[in-house]
């Protein structure tokens, strides 16, 4: 779906390429299966300039970012590693719990940091994220710390990422079938779980409408949580306009505002390992707004699987 790109700090969305500006911009959905743009390749001269940038202290206490002589730039994205992790393995698609601090390269304040606060949540693989960071963290284990630093229109922006745990996801909703109420769309699933719709003759519902067609056994989903899905999203006369389907697990905070009004509201107490039918109507959608592929004042139709909460 879209998200808007609204993180935590304006760090945060620098791990996040080839955004719409939903997810986290005014778009209630940047769309999580937009495509990353071609990143530039990092020098020689750029993997020097990284190796010369300081990151001390414990790991699980924020560390410090330091370089001799600020400003400090390099022409693309580029990463390394100041701490190999002990733990397990991370592995493509997983959800990874991180904290960061994040500098600017300019004079070396900090621009912000999760560490005292929630963890930040990024699916190892997801083609939104900086390349250079899912390449070096594709070889590392959970307790890893890499430095990644990604130059801006004004300067460069530095982040020390610590991976605090790593959790394999499933596929798709597992759980009991439930029997939906009549005169919403018809899903169906195919033998990979993407679904379809087949729309319904008319008017749109006026309210929103949150119809599990899977009850999965899990935990109910809480505000502030953490939450990785795999969507679809429609219009309501059944055009397609978004999926997750084919690409990597979207993940983000709900509540938060990160997404639109529909998903913070339909998804709150409806248990991990669920499959939701969301109908929402424009004033928690986009409203008067066209967005992208959405006309304005569309009623929208999501089906989400909710794969995993923290």
């Amino acid at each position: 779906m879209y998200r808007r790109l609204a993180a935590t700090t304006v760090a945060l969305a620098l791990l996040l390429a080839g955004c719409s500006g939903s997810s986290g911009s005014d778009d209630p959905t940047e769309t999580p299966t937009a495509s990353a743009s071609a990143e530039a390749t990092a020098s020689a001269e750029d993997i020097a300039a990284l190796e010369s940038v300081k990151v001390e202290g414990d790991l699980g206490a924020e560390p410090t970012v330091t370089y001799d002589t600020w400003p400090f730039t390099v022409s693309a994205n580029v990463a390394r590693v100041v701490t190999e992790g002990e733990g397990e393995a991370l592995e493509d698609g997983q959800v990874l719990a991180v904290d960061y601090v994040a500098v600017n390269g300019a004079d070396g304040t900090t621009l912000g940091t999760t560490y005292g606060a929630s963890h930040e949540s990024l699916t190892l693989g997801d083609a939104n994220i900086v390349g250079a960071l899912n390449d070096i963290l594709m070889d590392q284990n959970v307790g890893s710390r890499v430095l990644l630093a990604v130059p801006g229109t004004d300067s460069v922006t530095l982040m020390a990422i610590e991976v605090v745990s790593a959790t394999t996801v499933p596929d798709r909703a597992e759980g009991e079938a439930v029997a939906p109420a009549d005169g919403l769309p018809t899903v169906t699933l195919a033998e990979d779980g993407t679904p379809s719709i087949t729309p319904v003759a008319g008017d749109a519902p006026t309210e929103l409408v949150v119809q599990p067609l899977i009850k999965g056994s899990g935990a109910a989903v809480e505000a502030g949580q953490s939450v990785t899905v795999h969507y679809s999203g429609w219009l309501w006369d059944g055009t397609a306009f978004d999926s997750s389907w084919g690409s990597s697990p979207f993940t983000t905070v709900i509540g938060s505002g990160q997404v639109i009004d529909g998903w913070d509201q339909g998804l709150v107490g409806q248990t991990v390992g669920s499959q939701v039918l969301l109908v929402v109507p424009p004033s928690l959608g986009y409203g008067d707004k066209d967005q992208s592929a959405i006309p304005a004042n569309s009623t929208l139709v999501f089906v989400v699987d909710i794969l995993a909460a923290s």
